[in-house]
């Protein structure tokens, strides 16, 4: 593909001159910031390489990406980074390069001990996905000498460069589907703080009450997970409300299939009596025999954009600094009926 890209096909497809295409990404003056940046979005889009770094990745050595992932994420009710992984693992052969996974346990967090793929130098760069223990990002990033990417969270002390889900519109999206359906006692089930995506998929959930006029209810917040380690635990925190919703949000199709068990232990049918949303579009084979509504995350787009963006890193190219939104889209099944 990016062979194939010349300074022509930009200029034809924004509608200006080849040698305007060429000083905006050479970097140089006679041309608007608005227009550079329109011509380099459009040119990394389409996968346009310039010759000098052609050449250079050309001469270059294949390069060892580290992944970091921690232990809880991994567990039997977590494996949507598991997921994730494997994809970064493609996009890293596809691009010539190696993936090697590294799991950090409880132990290493709180103890502030390196992974072995950092203190024995072994990798060229590394994608953490999922957050860690903010301490011990901090430690990290401070000892690292490697460029870094974080995946599927956002690290807003440090300010590292980060890929990560539209959860907030995604939240609200899913919310606001509901409403849509007629539903007004609409539930939040995910554990706030134990990650950035549940918070913020939370607070999506908060504009579309409050853009409909529906009254925030605080018992309508239901916790489903051990803050520190992110295990489910269906016993301990996953707790019905006694005047109970018309429907749940979950914050993950995981939650959602663990609930919908929960509902009909309890006597409930989805959807006949409850409807329930997810999200991620994620869960395992034969887990819940409802097929779940819910928001689909690019988990392939994501691990594509950190293995491009780190790569850049690593060899020194121009790549787009900050934060990278991938939006996901709505995915109807069968887990919620319309009510009047």
């Amino acid at each position: 593909m990016a062979k194939s890209v010349k300074l022509a096909d930009i200029a034809k497809e924004i509608g200006v001159s080849v040698v305007t295409v060429s000083k905006a990404l050479s970097g140089q003056k006679g041309v608007s910031e608005e227009m550079r940046e329109k011509i380099i979005k459009l040119a990394d889009e389409l996968g346009y390489v310039q010759p000098s770094v052609a050449r250079q990745r050309a001469v270059r050595a294949n390069y060892n990406i580290g992944v970091l992932i921690k232990e809880g994420y991994l567990g039997d009710y977590s494996s949507f980074y598991w997921q994730m992984y494997q994809q970064v693992a493609r996009f890293a052969v596809e691009s010539g390069c190696f993936s090697m996974l590294e799991v950090v346990t409880a132990q290493m967090e709180t103890g502030g001990l390196r992974p072995k793929i950092i203190s024995e130098n072994k990798v060229d760069g590394i994608i953490i996905i999922g957050s860690l223990e903010e301490r011990y990002i901090a430690k990290l990033q401070r000892e690292l000498t490697v460029p870094l990417i974080l995946l599927d969270f956002v690290d807003k002390k440090q300010k590292s460069d980060c890929v990560v889900s539209d959860n907030f519109y995604g939240g609200y999206y899913m919310t606001d589907y509901l409403i849509g359906m007629g539903h007004s006692r609409i539930a939040y089930v995910g554990t706030l703080g134990s990650t950035d995506s549940i918070s913020d998929r939370y607070l999506g959930y908060l504009k579309a009450l409050m853009e409909h006029g529906i009254p925030y209810r605080e018992d309508y917040l239901v916790d489903d997970r051990d803050g520190s380690w992110g295990l489910i635990d269906e016993d301990k925190k996953l707790k019905l409300p006694k005047d109970m919703p018309t429907a749940f949000f979950c914050n993950c199709d995981l939650t959602a299939g663990v609930l919908i068990k929960k509902l009909e232990k309890a006597g409930y049918r989805v959807p006949r009596d409850i409807s329930v949303v997810g999200y991620d579009d994620f869960i395992y084979p034969g887990m819940c025999d409802v097929d779940i509504t819910t928001y689909a995350v690019d988990t392939e787009e994501m691990a594509s954009v950190a293995v491009r963006t780190l790569i850049k890193k690593i060899g020194g190219e121009r790549y787009r600094r900050g934060t990278c939104v991938v939006e996901g889209k709505l995915v109807v099944k069968d887990s919620v009926r319309k009510i009047r």
